[in-house]
């Protein structure tokens, strides 16, 4: 690992802390558009529902989607299986999908994507309003081709709840909650509330606010790597007769307890209305996002503060007709936002970024005639990208999407086999600096479940996918403050083509469930950053390369209801696995994969309270690509109790939560900062949630 001048900053990676989710009975919600087919709704981690589809959506709703609100939604999925976190700084962090991240995990609400800049850099938070989801599915399999032309990674698509899908039954229902969290003196709180104004007519209106400070963690802030570099680095600037920047590296190289400038705070406000009857719905909102989180330092002898301002208005529409025919459901989806963030240096505005984008999406869902049911549609997208000041990275561009797709399903005595295609035309146009680049991309997803016996289910499925290379990918190349390193491209990039494999096997037989699932990945040309180890004006070099890549990993998970009361209490077990191997064919391990990791938990439930406690082993990272730093192994202990002190059905919950009881210190591979942003220390978290 390259160490910059002594008067900067030393090169380092990441980390943040995965929260967990708890196991919860949940009832299937009301049919969503754009779903196709039977889905495994896992409240936390354990499996329940329906084990049907080829590729089961994993769900997260209702409780337990409650006990995983964060502001930022890598974080709140990131203890679910086979998904970590970007983990950049606490206000920053997306999710990894058996180790894809950026722009081969599509970000979704309400299958429009989040219309901002996040897939730029690592340092840019999703514009997503995590207080206003009811509902979050991780897609894999064919699904995926109804928003995305790569497979591989899978989505995550969120749910809110601004344009109304249902007229209330009273005249006005009401949510609230409210949370605080000690590891960063956390205050999250929001309301939320739909009003019948007729009878086919109901108005939305919402807000939202968090605060936090900086991160406090369990041990030192440096890794041991990144400790030894910066010591010898203050030794040097000693020897140089540079007393004070000596002096301010000792005392960065010794910090515990807190990682500076990892700081949060931000807002939302929303409203919209949507009239709804049996023959079909239409509705718009508008939302205000705020959003100002500090960006934590490499080591150095020079320290500024750098910080995002981020800043979007969005608008949506969706307008949709329930025919009595061919079609069951015929919805146009579509978005508008105003994406802007500036980079705060030492007070000063820096680089601003602004995205100005447009998608929609019409979809029709096919009634079941017979064995055969499906959806089709068309989506276009386009994202004006300009970026201003000091450092101008990236020129200004304009993406442009077309897509169409159909997914296809047919149940056959004891299978089910399903088909999805997607067909996608990509046009990235720099005029600022005379480049443009047209893509054609050809995807598909063929499966087969059989279902032997009423529990049991097999299954596999075979993908092709192509994605187009990202701006970013292409044209990236220049210093970029907030990251601290020089990020550089290839506007030679081809078509990134992937070829995999999935098979699982599923039991669902009521008190005993579980699942497992293998994949393989093989890329032809796969697009990823690496550090060079090289340093251009005292940034570190992360380039672009496209390298044929191996993906291999497996998912497990088991729960086990061992004992149920005539109170209508139960004593639940659950255990999970989950694994990814990866590596660039003769060059070395992908960049930035998280390792091994098992969990297992012990819960019970009952009508008033619910009490958990759990173990998640996080196993050391050694493969990782050369000048990235190796991660040590860690274990978290997570308690919570839940009282429901109005009953089952009451209108109050509260829950208590430790996570992270003994306060011990970790790092995540999946995140170019793990050195100087480990894990979050011991959180108690108190949260309240109020629904009339």
């Amino acid at each position: 690992m390259t160490i910059r001048s002594p008067r900067i900053a030393l090169l380092a990676c990441a980390a943040a802390l995965p929260l967990p989710a708890f196991a919860q009975e949940a009832a299937p919600p009301a049919p969503h558009p754009q779903e196709s087919g039977p889905e495994i709704i896992v409240t936390g981690r354990l499996i329940s529902g329906s084990a049907d589809p080829i590729a089961a959506p994993v769900v997260l709703q209702g409780e337990a989607l409650t006990r995983a609100l964060k502001p930022q939604i890598g974080e709140m999925l990131a203890s679910l299986p086979g998904v970590s976190s970007s983990g950049f700084a606490p206000g920053v962090s997306r999710p990894v999908l058996r180790g894809f991240d950026g722009p081969r995990v599509q970000v979704l609400l309400d299958g429009i994507g989040s219309l901002d800049a996040s897939s730029v850099s690592a340092d840019h938070a999703v514009s997503l309003d995590t207080l206003n989801i009811d509902r979050i599915e991780v897609l894999h399999g064919p699904q995926v081709l109804l928003y995305a032309s790569d497979p591989s990674g899978g989505a995550v698509n969120a749910r809110d709840k601004r344009i109304p899908r249902r007229v209330p039954d009273k005249a006005i229902t009401l949510d609230a909650l409210g949370s605080y969290g000690t590891a960063a003196n956390m205050v999250n709180g929001g309301v939320a509330a739909d009003v019948k104004l007729a009878d086919r007519w109901v108005a939305h209106a919402d807000a939202s606010y968090f605060d936090s400070d900086n991160l406090r963690v369990g041990g030192h802030v440096l890794s041991p790597q990144l400790r030894a570099q910066t010591l010898a680095a203050a030794s040097d600037l000693a020897n140089a007769g540079d007393i004070d920047g000596a002096a301010a590296l000792t005392e960065q190289a010794g910090r515990k307890g807190s990682i500076a400038n990892s700081w949060t705070k931000g807002w939302s406000a929303g409203g919209g209305i949507a009239f709804i009857d049996a023959g079909g719905d239409m509705g718009v909102s508008v939302q205000r996002l705020s959003t100002d989180y500090g960006i934590p330092p490499r080591p150095s002898a020079d320290p500024e503060a750098t910080s995002i301002a981020l800043r979007q208005t969005r608008v949506d529409w969706r307008a949709g007709i329930n025919p009595d025919g061919f079609f069951k459901r015929i919805e146009l989806r579509g978005a508008f936002g105003d994406y802007e963030h500036a980079e705060i240096e030492d007070g000063a505005t820096g680089t601003r970024f602004h995205n100005r984008a447009i998608e929609a999406r019409l979809q029709a869902d096919q009634a079941r005639r017979g064995i055969w049911s499906g959806s089709s549609g068309v989506q276009y997208s386009t994202a004006k990208l300009a970026i201003t000041g000091s450092e101008s990275l990236l020129p200004d561009n304009q993406t442009d999407r077309f897509a169409l797709f159909t997914l296809q399903r047919f149940e056959v005595g004891q299978f089910d086999i399903e088909g999805a295609a997607r067909y996608e035309n990509t046009r990235i146009n720099a005029a600022a600096i005379g480049e443009a680049r047209d893509f054609s991309q050809y995807s598909a997803v063929a499966g087969i479940a059989w279902h032997p016996a009423e529990p049991l289910t097999l299954s596999i499925n075979y993908s092709h996918g192509e994605r187009a290379p990202s701006a970013e990918e292409l044209f990236v190349d220049g210093m970029h403050d907030a990251t601290q390193s020089y990020e550089r491209g290839n506007p030679a990039f081809t078509v990134e083509k992937s070829d995999g494999i999935e098979a699982g096997i599923r039991y669902n037989g009521g008190d005993l469930v579980g699942s497992v699932t293998g994949y393989a990945v093989n890329f032809n040309n796969f697009i990823t950053a690496v550090p060079t180890g090289e340093v251009i004006e005292d940034f570190p070099v992360y380039q672009y390369l496209q390298a044929p890549a191996r993906f291999r990993g497996v998912e497990a998970e088991a729960g086990w209801t061992f004992a149920r009361l005539a109170s209508g209490a139960s004593l639940k077990g659950d255990a999970g696995l989950d694994y990814t191997r990866a590596r660039l064919v003769n060059i070395g391990p992908v960049p930035r994969i998280p390792p091994m990791r098992a969990r297992g938990g012990l819960e019970f439930n009952s009508p008033a309270f619910d009490l958990r406690g759990e173990v998640e082993w996080n196993a050391r990272q050694r493969r990782v690509a050369e000048n990235e730093n190796p991660t040590s192994a860690f274990t978290l202990v997570n308690l919570s109790a839940t009282w429901r002190p109005l009953g089952q059905d009451g209108p109050l919950s509260l829950v208590l939560a430790a996570d992270n009881l003994f306060d011990v210190s970790g790092r995540l591979a999946a995140s170019d900062t793990r050195d100087f942003v480990p894990i979050a220390g011991r959180d108690v978290r108190l949260t309240a949630k109020i629904s009339y």
